[in-house]
């Protein structure tokens, strides 16, 4: 039978898959190295299990002992997985600018959360790094697993994550691009593939208000650099010892719009739905496309699932508010737009004449037919027109009804802009809207033109 005898032994193995409507820009072959696969959907899984085990083989923790750290979200889950399957407890720090899905999994899988605020400087004994170095030193049997310093986090991904690639792409890979937050991953995996091939460039995507850009070009940690960002899981205001700058070729920095737009782009081009950080690697790529050629390889190696994003990046509303989305129009707010609200109709019974009269004197193109409250037609200029022209002398009481099209479509006040192309058309020159009172408007081509 094959089985594995518990949940840790799937960490890690993960595809590499192939980028191609977003990256359809770029000359080189990108290959996503997709970590969501593993079972925690975060490369964290990789250097979580790692550092406890290290500290296992020590004697730093011991058999029913309390794990502690400081996590945007996904180490916490690693770390948290790991503790069911050993018996650990977990108690994780966070900062208020995460993902509420993220402390809710976390919470799922047994751990004790605390948040803390974002804005406060590193050694403020309200940061979740002060927090969690306090809970550690009064916790008896507890272990701090500080993934900014252990360097149990790169070695993870240098006996891991650097063969795996290597091995995939049979050692043709020429670029890795990698969100840089702790620097476990981009420095492990850097330094093997260096030492595998010297000339692979490593890229690590930055944001702005981190101050990892700046020091790495210039030697200098500037605190003018740190400004609060949206981003998560990237960027920092302090210089974690895993960040090895000497294996890092160059950084980019990428804004928090451009990087939640493009992981909103990878779920609906790509069917990839990723975290934050994923979207600003890609959007961080396309920046540095011009620095790349046809016979390139570019791995890059993202670090979570967007389910841990829903209630953000992925919410239309949050992105709105940050400016991220513009708003789009909907009927409601053309119609709020149209100048004249006054809503003229014409019954079956009236004749042709009579439509053309009131056509003439309103100077409108078309009306709903109505039967008391219920449409149950339309007239156009061009029906009444085309009758007149073919009977210019037939003085008879000719009725609409004879000459009514179908109805208008009747469409919910909230459709966006954007939707009105499947209903108004050549053949279909308006469109009816019920406010909230039930009452009926009519919103024609003429003021969609006006109002856009």
């Amino acid at each position: 039978m094959e089985y594995k005898n518990n949940i840790l032994e799937t960490i890690g193995n993960t595809p590499l898959v192939r980028l191609n409507k977003v990256t359809a820009e770029v000359p080189a072959l990108v290959l996503m190295k997709v970590e969501t696969f593993n079972p925690g959907h975060s490369i964290k899984d990789r250097m979580a299990v790692r550092m406890l085990e290290d500290a296992e083989k020590r004697g730093d923790i011991q058999a029913g002992g309390t794990i502690i750290e400081c996590t945007s979200g996904n180490t916490g889950m690693g770390l948290a997985l790991a503790a069911a399957v050993k018996g650990y407890k977990c108690i994780f720090t966070t900062s208020d600018k995460q993902s509420k899905e993220k402390i809710d999994m976390l919470k799922a899988v047994g751990a004790e959360v605390i948040v803390c605020p974002t804005n406060v400087e590193p050694d403020d004994p309200r940061s979740y790094y002060s927090v969690a170095r306090r809970l550690s030193e009064e916790i008896p049997n507890s272990y701090w697993c500080n993934q900014y310093d252990n360097l149990s986090n790169r070695e993870a991904h240098y006996e891991t994550t650097g063969p795996e690639i290597w091995k995939q792409t049979e050692g043709k890979v020429t670029h890795l691009v990698v969100g840089v937050g702790t620097g476990g991953t981009i420095s492990g995996t850097g330094k093997y593939l260096k030492e595998k091939n010297p000339d692979i460039k490593i890229w690590g995507i930055d944001t702005f208000g981190s101050v990892f850009k700046k020091y790495h070009e210039t030697g200098e940690f500037d605190s003018k650099e740190i400004y609060p960002y949206i981003t998560e899981g990237i960027g920092e205001d302090i210089l974690p010892k895993n960040v090895d700058f000497d294996v890092i070729d160059y950084f980019e920095k990428v804004t928090d719009k451009d990087g939640a737009l493009m992981a909103r782009r990878l779920a609906r081009e790509e069917g990839l739905l990723l975290g934050y950080s994923a979207g600003s690697a890609v959007a961080g790529l396309l920046q540095l496309k011009d620095k790349l050629t046809k016979d390139d390889v570019v791995v890059l190696v993202i670090h979570d699932h967007g389910s841990r994003y829903v209630g953000k990046i992925y919410n239309d509303d949050w992105m709105r508010e940050r400016g991220f989305l513009e708003r789009e129009l909907s009927v409601r707010d053309i119609l709020a737009m149209k100048k004249g609200q006054q809503f003229i109709t014409v019954s079956t019974k009236d004749t042709v004449r009579q439509a053309f009269h009131i056509m003439k004197e309103h100077d409108i193109s078309q009306m709903p037919v109505m039967e008391g409250d219920k449409m149950v037609g339309s007239i156009t200029e061009t029906a009444v027109l085309s009758y007149l022209l073919e009977n210019p002398f037939d003085n008879s009481e000719n009725k609409v009804e004879n000459i009514m099209g179908d109805p208008f479509p009747i469409v919910p006040a909230d459709l966006p802009f954007s939707k009105l192309s499947r209903y108004v058309s050549r053949t279909i020159p308006a469109v009816m809207v019920k406010d909230k009172a039930g009452t009926l408007h009519i919103l024609t081509k003429y003021d969609i033109i006006q109002a856009v």
